[in-house]
This record gives C-alpha cells, sequence and structure tokens, in this order.
C-alpha cells in the first residue's frame, strides 16, 4: 500500500534552498510524496542506494508516452512549464529495446580514441578562454562561469557537433536557449517561446548540416536516419540533450569544483602539492554537487516496494536525486555535506547515471574539466573569490546545479598565504549547511 506524505511538500522552483529541501524530505524516509513545480506530483528518492537500483533496473521507465498514465490520460498538460523535460523522444526517455537502438549510434561516437583526438582542441579552446581572462586590468571583479566555465564547454560542444560560427548563427542561438532550459521557475509563455525557438533553431541547423555533412556527431545523427535507426523526431531530441547536457553539466562541474576549491582553500592545497589529483577534486564535486540535480522523471511499471509498508504504485512518477544520493549520509557519513578530496567515498555517486543508463559524455566532461581546472590554476595561481564571506546565488533551477555567477579576482591571494590542509574529515563545509 503507498504511504502519502501529508501533506505533501512543495519543492520550491527556484531551487534556492535545494539541499535544506532534500535534507528534509530525507528526514521523512527514503521515498517521499512531493509537489514539482507547476502542481505536478512525484515521488523523491534520496538515498544513494535506493537510487542505484531504480537506475539500474527495469522497475522504472522514463518513457512517459508508455508508463505515466497522468501524461498519456492528459491529467499532466502539454503546457506544463516543465513538458519538454517528459515530451521529448531520445535515448535517455527510451524504455527496453528502444534505448540500445537510439544509444548505440552515440555510443560508437564517444570512444576513448575520439575523446583523446578532441583534447588538443579542448586544450586550445582553454588557452584562448585564458587570454581573454588575462585581459582583464588587475583588481577588476570578474564572472568566471560567464567568461570562462560557460564559453569552454559551450565551444567544445558545438565543434564535437559540427555548430558552424557566426555571430548570428546557431552558436549563439543555442547558448541563449540552453540558458533558459533549465530554468525550473520559468513562466509557462516563456517555457513555451524557449521551446519554439529551440526547434526552429535546431530545424535550421539540421538542414544546414545535411547540405554541409562533416566528421560531426551531428552528421553521426542523421546517418542513423537514413539508415532507418532513427526518426527526424528522434533525431531533433537527441540532438537536444546531447547539446544541453554536455554544455550544461561540464559548466557546472568546473563552476561548483572551482568555487569549492576557492572556497576551501586546505583542499586546494592538496592538490597543489600533489597530495590529491584535478581528478579528485572533480569526483569530490560531483558527489557533493551533482551537476545535475535530478535526471528528470521516472515512473513505476510496475507497483515498487521500496520497504514493507511503503510501495510506489505502478504509474507513479519519480524523481531521482543525484543531489540527495551524493550527500547520503548512510553512505558518506554525517559529515557528507562537506568538501573533503580524502573521503574514500568520494568516488560513489550516481551524478553520471548509473546502469544502461549512464552517461556516454562522461569521459569528455572529465577530461575537459580537468585541462580547463589545471590550466586556470597554473595561469591564475592567486585566483580567488571576490567575496568569500558571501556565497554566490545559485541557478533558479531544481535541475541545474551551479551558480548564477562566480565572481573572483584574477590575482588575489598570494598561495603560500593560503592555509595547509586539515586533516582528513576535517574540512570545511561548503556554504551553509544542509540540515533539516
Amino acid at each position: 500500500m503507498a504511504q502519502q506524505g501529508c501533506p505533501f511538500l512543495k519543492i520550491d522552483p527556484s531551487g534556492q534552498d535545494l539541499y535544506g529541501e532534500i535534507a528534509r524530505i530525507r528526514a521523512r524516509g527514503p521515498a517521499v510524496e512531493v509537489e514539482l513545480p507547476g502542481g505536478v506530483r512525484a515521488w523523491w528518492i534520496n538515498g544513494l542506494e535506493l537510487n542505484k537500483r531504480l537506475l539500474a533496473g527495469p522497475e522504472t521507465s522514463k518513457d512517459a508516452y508508455r508508463h505515466w498514465p497522468a501524461w498519456i490520460n492528459g491529467d499532466v498538460s502539454r503546457t506544463w512549464p516543465l513538458a519538454i523535460w517528459v515530451s521529448v523522444r531520445n535515448m535517455v526517455t527510451a524504455y527496453g529495446e528502444d534505448h540500445g537502438r537510439l544509444r548505440r549510434p552515440m555510443a560508437a561516437a564517444f570512444t576513448r580514441r575520439r575523446v583523446d583526438a578532441l583534447l588538443p582542441r579542448v586544450r586550445e579552446i582553454v588557452g584562448r578562454a585564458l587570454d581573454r581572462l588575462a585581459d582583464h586590468p588587475p583588481g577588476r571583479v570578474v564572472d568566471l562561469r560567464a567568461e570562462f566555465a560557460a564559453p569552454v564547454p559551450h565551444e567544445v560542444v558545438c565543434e564535437l557537433f559540427g555548430v558552424p560560427r557566426g555571430e548570428d548563427g546557431p552558436r549563439a542561438a543555442l547558448y541563449r536557449i540552453i540558458d533558459r532550459f533549465f530554468d525550473t521557475a520559468i513562466s509557462l509563455e516563456d517555457a513555451r517561446a524557449n521551446a519554439v525557438d529551440l526547434y526552429d533553431t535546431l530545424s535550421a541547423f539540421l538542414r544546414h548540416k545535411r547540405e554541409h555533412p562533416a566528421d560531426d556527431l551531428t552528421t553521426a545523427l542523421l546517418a542513423a536516419h537514413d539508415a532507418g535507426e532513427m526518426s527526424e523526431q528522434e533525431v531533433r531530441d537527441n540532438l537536444i540533450l546531447l547539446l544541453t547536457a554536455g554544455f550544461e553539466t561540464t559548466v557546472n562541474l568546473i563552476d561548483n569544483t572551482v568555487h569549492s576549491l576557492l572556497a576551501h582553500p586546505g583542499q586546494l592545497a592538496l592538490v597543489r602539492s600533489g597530495r590529491a589529483s584535478w581528478e579528485d577534486a572533480l569526483e569530490e564535486s560531483l558527489r557533493l554537487e551533482a551537476p545535475g540535480a535530478m535526471s528528470g522523471l521516472r515512473y513505476a511499471v510496475e507497483d515498487i516496494e521500496i520497504e514493507p509498508g511503503l510501495t510506489i504504485p505502478r504509474g507513479d512518477a519519480l524523481v531521482v536525486s543525484f543531489a540527495g544520493a551524493g550527500r547520503d549520509p548512510e553512505r558518506h557519513g554525517p559529515d557528507a555535506d562537506r568538501y573533503d578530496l580524502t573521503r574514500p567515498t568520494s568516488r560513489d555517486h550516481v551524478s553520471f547515471g548509473h546502469g544502461v543508463h549512464h552517461c556516454l559524455g562522461r569521459p569528455l566532461a572529465i577530461a575537459e574539466a580537468t585541462v580547463a581546472l589545471s590550466a586556470l590554476f597554473e595561469r591564475f595561481p592567486r585566483l580567488a573569490l571576490a567575496d568569500p564571506s558571501r556565497p554566490p546565488r545559485r541557478l533558479r533551477s531544481i535541475i541545474s546545479t551551479g551558480h548564477e555567477s562566480l565572481p573572483v579576482l584574477l590575482h588575489g591571494a598570494a598561495p603560500d598565504a593560503l592555509p595547509g590542509p586539515r586533516e582528513p574529515g576535517r574540512a570545511e563545509p561548503v556554504g551553509e549547511p544542509s540540515g533539516p
């Protein structure tokens, strides 16, 4: 029998207290019914092991057209502001054989060989971005998200998919559209206008790629369509997935890791001294600040028993919370909300998914962020937060976990003035404690 929270916890669409809400949900149990933006109800899942189970097994689906009665019957309107997150038909929302069919063409494209071949280009892109930063006069506050964390992944993903340059071209349009795509506090009118803008931009881009094929992933998608492996809608919707996820998650990964290292100089000292690696810093950041806080909605294919007396009924929607799983105290201890590069469980997270839905772009994202971080701190060894006493404002989103801006001073604090690392288990907390 299903248990209902009374009353339902209403999730703030702005995401400004996301971790506080996650802690309050966790206090109520392993699966709690919540109300999402727009009045849509779903079960929120926080625990790491339960998240892994529901990500990897056949008990849940992301295909709203097959497994979410509220969507099929029209109880959830197609005008819901977050409708595009469930209406798209791509490899993430596909179930069973359809998932394998849509994933195969991209799996062949995201090989280690392709990532390695792209790395010299990534270094060039990072180098140019650092040169632009160096043009700022000493003492000027710089928004590192807007001027480094975002432009680098945007240029990389556009090159990967063959998006042409030009001030009035699709690169600039996609940058603007994706910026609004993850805003879960967006109005209905703005959400609909953004969706129209997105599909119009992609349609024009795909026409361009048919006329100018190249060795890029968009051409690979079109080839899959021509071979009868994808419909026209599936090509567009897979492109939406790959462009948005390939951009936003890497932006947030760089943004969050830079902020955590600058806010915790003892942890940065571990990397500088070689006692920890850049990848260690990224993995702990992925655990603590999952770039995508949730995976979108999933649906119970069958009744799912969570524990005796708590069952999620077939057809109900679920939120698999990457952010909640990363801060699960049962796995990561009572200090799970602290940034600690010596944490033995840092790599045990689901920020890149789990099971058959694990993210194909993970190797590229890690490689790209490693190049960006190492080059940034080498070029600006005195990099510092502009105002360490004021945490940057979070994005207006329960899906995307990053900052609206990341104000820094490029030449702020001398490296030899940084304190040494604290003892393991004594890392400083990130921002405000996320207690209930």
